[in-house]
This record gives C-alpha cells, sequence and structure tokens, in this order.
C-alpha cells in the first residue's frame, strides 16, 4: 500500500486505568519525562514504559478465626517483560493501591535493566494490616492470594519475592500453593524463600547489604571515609536494619534511626546490633537505653554524613529536602523522594544514590537464587556476596560515568542506562503480530 497519501494517525492517550495525577505513579511518569529527551531514536518506544504490560485486580476472601469472611483487595502488575519474566515483590500494607503497585513494577522494570538481570518489572500487593491477623489468618490470605494470581506466576513467567510486611515464610506458602496448584515442587516461582526450601544464602541482608556497598562507593567519590562517618537511617525492617548493621560494621556511627514509634538519637552513635537483639525481644524504641527517644519528625532535624531513607515512598517532599541536614542520600527504599525534593537537593549540592541502584542487592540475590533452584546447586555465602558486589560495583561505575557524560543527576543517568537497555529489547523484539 502506498503510505505517501495516508492521513496522520492520532495516537491514544495513555491508559486510563491509573489515575496519572496518583503517587507513586504520577512520581514515575514525570522520571520517564525527565529523560525521554536524552533517550534519541529509541525514544518512539517511551510509551511503553508508560503503559504496564498486565493489570491484575482480584478479592481475597479469607475465613477468619472468628468464623466470619473478610474480603482484601490484591494486585499483581507486570509493567515490562522484554527483557525477560517479571520479577518483583509482594507487599501488605493497609495503604496498599493500583496506583502504587504499577509505579513499584515500573520501577523494578529499570532496576532490573540497570544491573543488568534478564528480568523484567513485576509488583504485588494486598491491601491489609497483617498486624491484625494470627498466623493463621495471614497464611490462609497468602495462600488464596497465590491462588488468584497463580495464572500470572512461574519460574519462566513471574517470579514474586519478600516485600514490606512479607518474608521468607510467606514465600514458603506462596511456592508451596503454587506447587499444589501445578502438581508438582516449583522451588523457583519465588525467591527470599527459607533456606531448607531453596532460598539462597545472604538473601535475608542483601538489600541492606547492597545499600551500604553502593553508599560506600558514592561516598569515596565524595572524597567521603565511612569509618567515623555520621549515618542517619529511617525505617529499621529488613533494609533499614541491615544497612544500619553494615555501616556500624565498617566503622560508621548510626546518629539516628526512625520507625512507626518515633525517632532514637545518639551523637556517640546507636549499636544497631544491641537494637535488633532489644526489638527481638518484644522491646520498644521508647524503652532502648542506648539513645535519647525523639518524635518522628525529630529524624529530619539530625546531622548526617549520609542519610539512608529505608521506609515508604514519598518521603522525603521537597519541604524537607531544603532544611534536611546531610551529604549523601543513599536510598534503601522504593520512590523515597519525590521529584522536586530531588530539584531542590540537587540545588543544595547533595547527592542522591537512586534506588534502582542502591536497594538492587535484593534482587540481584534473588536472581542468585533463582539460578540455584533451577541447578539444584548452592554457592557459599562468601561467593554470592562476592558476585553481589561485582554486579552492584559494574552498576554504579556504569551509573556515575553516565551522569559525568551527560551532566544529569544520578537517578536520570541511572534510569537513561536502564530506559536504554529495556526500549532497546522493545525494539529488537518488534511487535507481534
Amino acid at each position: 500500500m502506498n503510505t505517501a497519501f495516508r492521513m496522520p494517525v492520532s495516537l491514544p492517550a495513555a491508559t486510563t486505568l491509573i489515575n496519572p495525577d496518583v503517587a507513586p505513579w504520577a512520581m514515575f511518569l514525570e522520571q520517564i519525562d525527565r529523560i525521554e529527551p536524552h533517550l534519541g531514536p529509541l525514544a518512539r518506544w517511551t510509551e511503553t514504559l508508560r503503559r504496564p504490560r498486565r493489570m491484575l485486580t482480584v478479592d481475597v476472601p479469607v475465613r477468619l478465626d472468628d468464623g466470619r469472611i473478610a474480603h482484601f483487595e490484591g494486585w499483581r502488575v507486570h509493567h515490562n517483560t522484554s527483557r525477560g519474566p517479571a520479577k518483583g515483590g509482594v507487599r501488605y500494607h493497609p495503604d496498599a493501591s493500583l496506583a502504587e503497585v504499577a509505579a513499584l513494577a515500573g520501577w523494578m522494570t529499570l532496576k532490573n535493566a540497570l544491573v543488568n538481570l534478564p528480568f523484567g518489572g513485576g509488583k504485588g500487593a494486598v491491601r491489609v494490616d497483617p498486624a491484625q491477623l494470627s498466623p493463621g489468618e495471614l497464611e490462609r490470605l497468602t495462600r488464596r492470594y497465590t491462588s488468584e494470581i497463580a495464572v500470572l506466576l512461574g519460574p519462566d513467567k513471574d517470579i514474586p519475592a519478600p516485600d514490606v510486611n512479607t518474608n521468607p515464610q510467606v514465600m514458603a506458602w506462596m511456592m508451596d500453593t503454587y506447587s499444589a496448584t501445578v502438581g508438582h515442587m516449583t522451588t523457583g516461582v519465588v525467591t527470599g524463600k527459607p533456606e531448607s526450601l531453596g532460598g539462597s544464602l545472604g538473601r535475608s541482608e542483601a538489600t541492606g547489604h547492597g545499600v551500604f556497598i553502593v553508599g560506600a562507593r558514592a561516598a569515596a567519590k565524595l572524597g567521603l571515609a565511612i569509618e567515623g562517618a555520621a549515618v542517619a537511617v529511617q525505617g529499621f525492617g529488613n533494609v533499614g536494619g541491615a544497612a544500619a548493621r553494615f555501616f556500624h560494621a565498617a566503622g560508621a556511627r548510626i546518629v539516628a534511626v526512625q520507625d512507626v514509634q518515633g525517632t532514637l538519637v545518639s551523637e556517640a552513635g546507636i549499636d544497631p546490633v544491641a537494637l535488633t537483639a532489644h526489638l527481638a525481644k518484644g522491646g520498644t524504641f521508647g524503652e532502648f537505653a542506648g539513645a535519647e527517644f525523639a518524635s518522628r519528625e525529630a529524624f529530619w532535624r539530625v546531622r548526617s554524613d549520609i542519610l539512608v531513607p529505608a521506609a515508604l515512598e514519598n518521603q522525603i517532599t521537597e519541604e524537607i529536602a531544603a532544611t534536611v541536614p546531610t551529604r549523601l542520600i543513599v536510598e534503601g527504599a522504593n520512590g523515597p523522594t519525590t521529584p522536586a525534593a530531588d530539584d531542590v537537593l540537587a540545588d543544595r549540592g547533595i547527592v542522591v544514590v537512586p534506588d534502582i541502584l542502591a536497594n538492587s542487592g535484593g534482587v540481584v540475590v534473588s536472581y542468585f537464587e533463582w539460578v540455584q533452584d533451577f541447578s539444584s546447586f548452592f554457592w557459599g555465602l562468601e561467593e554470592i556476596d562476592g558476585r553481589l558486589r561485582t554486579i552492584l560495583d559494574h552498576a554504579f561505575e556504569a551509573t556515575w560515568a553516565a551522569h559525568e557524560e551527560t551532566g544529569l543527576p544520578l537517578r536520570s543517568a541511572a534510569q537513561l542506562l536502564a530506559c536504554r537497555r529495556v526500549l532497546a529489547a522493545r525494539e529488537q523484539r518488534g511487535i507481534y503480530p
């Protein structure tokens, strides 16, 4: 057909299934907008990143211990699978939403591409406060949710992992439910499992370990020694707690730790190992004798050399960015810094190591677990830690080089590298039919 006389095609608007003004999806879209002008010929494919490939919403009915039936809403999103099966965590949180899950899946797409893993981006969630459920109710919730999203799952289709308020036990229930559904043991369908069920050594602390590895590399670029450095950590869960312990072991002073209860402050330094043991025994932040207890807001006023936001998204706002007294931010959480805050921090000369680089240690070791499950051959911790450091070192140096070459902030430099890889794969694969 001669196309010389065809009328221009009117392109449809981006998906309306997710409100583009709702955070954090709006944040993800703005980040894509910022790097699109730097993509060159690949920019013709950018709309791919604004449209998740699959979004599944499910009802999760659960029989409670008292006999009542409760219903919870759940989601599983495949953002992009151009480079491989979807990979991303499952979180249980009372404020979970489709917009949040879609954004997290998008960041997983970029994260996996940045560290050059053969995965696409996925994410899942159930809107629930797991603290309100008994262990039996939590198991029934997990198994029902898994059965509802099982149509998307598979070791070569979609591989969930732990996230906020989920853990190896939840992954064990998911793996067992999926295995029962397909009729055979399938350890590779999830990662972050207990070691007795095919989990990998080093996985539980991998995200926090990665935060430390990348943070130390960034600090070295700035001429900042880790030994003696003041480190403030927001969130003392799996990621924040592990990062604090690694920084502490390297000689840094943990001068502040914040969680939902409040903030612990000590100029001399908080011992994160002692704090972890205290909390494991049922103690609270306010009862910890090794630091002063203050409000949650006080955290943002504590002077530090390195700040690690390791809680939820949208924590560092434009207002906080204008006054937070730190030199280097290493993002342990996904999307903790808003785009407006990024601009303020850049104006103040504060370097931000972005989430898709800083917290990628978890998915790297999840990849190791997936590979080990397929081969039924497991590596020692020393080999895992060495491979983790090698991958993160390469990703950091590539990001820093792109930052220096383009003049873009580290976040945009990292996202530019990742988007180039994703969109090149999309272009090379083409559209079928």
